[in-house]
């Protein structure tokens, strides 16, 4: 018995360092994306690290927290809560120190001005074999667990295998450019690249999703959440998304006609999402209201709302008469920054708060509890202000694009205002993380020490 809890400590210490890695990631991705939308107001801001090293930083650090956190909550919550036993604590182990270790061969790559890849990745290529690995590694490791459980899988565990499964096959494919037969030829280049970025996004999103589903399931201690019908069709519905919804991003390239149908059409199904969102809202805001006193209930229920609202705008650029104004303009930035703050990582940031008192067996005191309360509303109401500018900044440039038919610096001079707004409110959301995140830091690091 003392050796099985000793080798369940073990397993617990690994998914706490995936979740502190997480968290300094988050932090100096919400930095360099500070510093970047100053660069954006005065380009010759803060010389040593311009925003050609800024912006690629801004994003690796990001999605390395949505990656570290979400595959650090995996890794705990399986064989604590999902009565099985992990395949390979050594595994794991081995995915974080790739993961850590090429996470700092990309910072380190960007900073020396090395690059080489595409979006989302502009790392030199040969960065992406580790990566690759890694998630071979957590792949082998997550199926050869649940493939032990015998009883029907809840839609979670459905979830979380399709993330990795799909991440897998769309980074790789977002990697095809490195092969003549698709670099040399800029239409087929540019609809694999767009059509994988799409997917990946959709990919991390089922992780995440995922995730939210099992905390709501953990905190009601109702297991029939996970396991009802209505449950398994939205999962269907998000997955055929993942697959087909990808090509809204290509309107603009020309493609087989057929392909913008299908996107349309696809993407005008998560108005069933919408409409399922607005015919629970008032039976869910009341059960929201009841739960608000746990600190994780609380990041779910913004994520409701971020969920509304950035799920209107994204159904609303999906339409090709909007796209053609918005496609590129900061519209696409306010559903990116909508989805990646707003959506995921406040269930991200659910979930920490309701690992790290599970594995440290201590719970917020009082002064942690009232740092993350005023934090959350900070962070939640100044990111309401970040992402109306960012709407407007992207209408106005969309709108002197196709109308007005501006120069490039006339136009980014007059949207200048609502660029200001941005930077100066990434301040103030960089400051509600820190707020939440103090307490949880304090706890990982008396838990390790």
């Amino acid at each position: 018995m003392e050796l099985l809890n000793g080798k369940e400590k073990m397993k617990r210490e690994i998914s706490i360092y995936f979740i502190l890695f997480a968290i300094l990631s988050l932090l100096g991705g919400v930095m360099f994306g500070i510093l970047g939308a100053f660069q954006f107001l005065m380009p010759v801001f803060f010389n040593w690290i311009p925003f050609i090293k800024s912006r690629p930083l801004h994003v690796s650090l990001v999605i390395a927290w949505i990656f570290l956190s979400s595959v650090g909550g995996i890794y705990y919550y399986l064989p604590k809560y999902c009565n099985v036993t992990l395949f390979s604590g050594k595994l794991q182990k081995i995915h974080l120190w790739i993961f850590v270790i090429t996470g700092f061969g990309v910072i380190i790559s960007y900073l020396v001005g090395y690059f080489g890849g595409r979006e989302y990745w502009e790392f030199p290529p040969i960065l992406a074999i580790p990566i690759i690995i890694s998630w071979l590694l957590f792949g082998i490791n997550y199926f050869k667990t649940v493939f032990t459980k015998t009883e029907p899988w809840p839609v979670y565990l459905w979830m979380w295998g399709t993330g990795i499964f799909f991440f897998l096959f769309t980074y790789l494919e977002s990697n095809l450019w490195n092969f003549p037969y698709f670099r040399d030829h800029l239409v087929r280049d540019i609809t694999v690249q767009w059509k994988s970025n799409g997917s990946l996004v959709g990919s991390w999103n089922m992780l995440i999703y995922g995730t939210a589903i099992f905390l709501m399931v953990r905190i009601s201690n109702d297991d029939s959440i996970a396991k009802t019908r209505l449950a398994f069709i939205m999962y269907f519905l998000g997955l055929t998304n993942l697959i087909f919804n990808w090509a809204h991003h290509i309107y603009i390239v020309p493609n087989a006609i057929w392909v913008r149908y299908i996107a349309y059409g696809i993407s005008m199904t998560e108005l069933l999402i919408l409409g399922k969102i607005i015919w629970n809202w008032k039976r869910d805001l009341t059960k929201a209201l009841r739960d608000f006193h746990i600190l994780a209930i609380r990041f779910i229920v913004a994520s409701d709302v971020w969920i509304l609202l950035n799920l209107t705008l994204s159904i609303l650029l999906s339409i090709p008469a909007i796209n053609i104004f918005t496609h590129g303009t900061h519209l696409t930035v306010a559903h990116a920054m909508g989805s990646t703050i707003g959506i995921n990582t406040m269930i991200l940031i659910g979930s920490c708060l309701f690992l790290i008192p599970d594995i440290t067996k201590t719970q917020f005191n009082l002064k942690q509890s009232f740092s993350i309360s005023i934090g959350f509303w900070i962070m939640n109401i100044i990111l309401l202000f970040f992402w109306v500018a960012l709407i407007f900044a992207g209408y106005h440039k969309g709108y002197m694009v196709v109308e007005d038919k501006l120069v490039f610096q006339v136009m980014m001079a007059k949207i200048q205002p609502y660029l200001a707004v941005v930077a100066y409110t990434g301040i103030g959301i960089f400051a509600g993380i820190l707020m939440i995140f103090a307490p949880v830091l304090k706890l990982i690091k008396d838990y390790i020490r």
